[in-house]
């Protein structure tokens, strides 16, 4: 299974991001591949919200009827974001969000590696990324 992350998403949609062609031929070779492809709600969020303020509601939907129904979605509870707030409060770290540490969180519990990701902090945390 590969994780999805957030700045996956919002380079599949949007044409103008430096990492746009790279991305949509990841995306192509993982569908392509019948990978199991997995994110938790919070990156939903996260990634709605970005996409609709720095991009258009025609890519938002794109990513809703397109994108998403490739994926298992990890639907987070009060007691994984009780303990995801917590992990965050103990790293200290300004740089990693919420959203990261729930990536963090939902990759580990699910045995995930590898994640489809342009943010360096998931290498640091130990996991592959791609592409």
């Amino acid at each position: 299974m590969i994780y999805v992350d957030t700045s996956a998403f919002f380079a599949i949609v949007n044409a103008d991001d430096e990492n746009h062609e790279t991305a949509m031929e990841t995306w192509a070779q993982l569908i392509g591949a019948n990978e199991k492809l997995m994110c938790n709600n919070y990156v939903l969020i996260e990634s709605i919200a970005l996409i609709q303020r720095r991009v258009d509601m025609e890519a938002v939907s794109i990513l809703h009827n397109d994108i998403i129904p490739f994926l298992e979605i990890e639907w987070l509870d009060e007691s994984l974001h009780n303990a995801i707030v917590e992990l965050t409060l103990a790293s200290n770290r300004r740089q990693l969000s919420l959203v990261d540490h729930a990536s963090f969180n939902t990759m580990r519990r699910h045995g995930i590696s590898t994640v489809f990701t342009f943010d360096k902090h998931f290498q640091e945390q130990g996991f592959d990324i791609i592409p």
